[in-house]
């Protein structure tokens, strides 16, 4: 099975989902963005583009690491990975699907003020960082139009990282 974190910058994806894996036996976290690292590595370069989800290995290639991931350990694999345009979501869910792996798709949530304040106060990352407050209103657009209504949405305004993962574990092992 998959848990899928998604949500934009600032919804504690990474914060959140080590403490998921914690409360699911046999689970482990894979980081999707590592896959978009490797493209960005070669060299030379793939066509210029601000976001490696829009190249068009990306996307299959998440599905073939979790799947080859998932066939060699078993388990719950917990990917913490925004993903914000319908059409990737789809490509990567069907992908998924085919192989028969089960999803869960959370949304963590925050309103606006609170997502511009984490931005603000991240220290691992960088205050202010200009890509991640970029994607505050594709977010809210991706939200009202179709994200939210593909997912358990999770508001985590008032929640503590703990808290969350604990109603993401509840939620899985039901």
């Amino acid at each position: 099975m998959i848990v899928w974190l998604n949500g934009t910058h600032g919804s504690g994806k990474t914060t959140t989902s080590p403490l998921v894996q914690q409360l699911i036996p046999d689970s482990r976290v894979f980081d999707a963005e590592k896959v978009g690292e490797t493209l960005m590595d070669i060299s030379p370069g793939l066509p210029e583009t601000d976001n490696f989800q829009h190249w068009p290995p990306w996307r299959p290639l998440v599905v073939e690491t979790a799947r080859r991931v998932l066939d060699y350990t078993g388990g719950t694999l917990v990917i913490p990975m925004t993903v914000l345009v319908e059409e990737y979501w789809r490509e990567i869910s069907t992908g998924l699907a085919q192989h028969g792996i089960p999803v869960r798709h959370f949304v963590l949530h925050a309103d606006q003020d609170t997502l511009r304040g984490r931005i603000a106060d991240d220290t691992v990352v960088g205050p202010n960082s200009t890509f991640r407050l970029k994607y505050l209103a594709p977010y809210a657009e991706a939200a009202r139009t179709w994200l939210h209504d593909e997912a358990e949405v999770v508001d985590t305004t008032h929640l503590t990282p703990v808290q969350a993962a604990a109603l993401i574990a509840k939620a899985v092992d039901a």
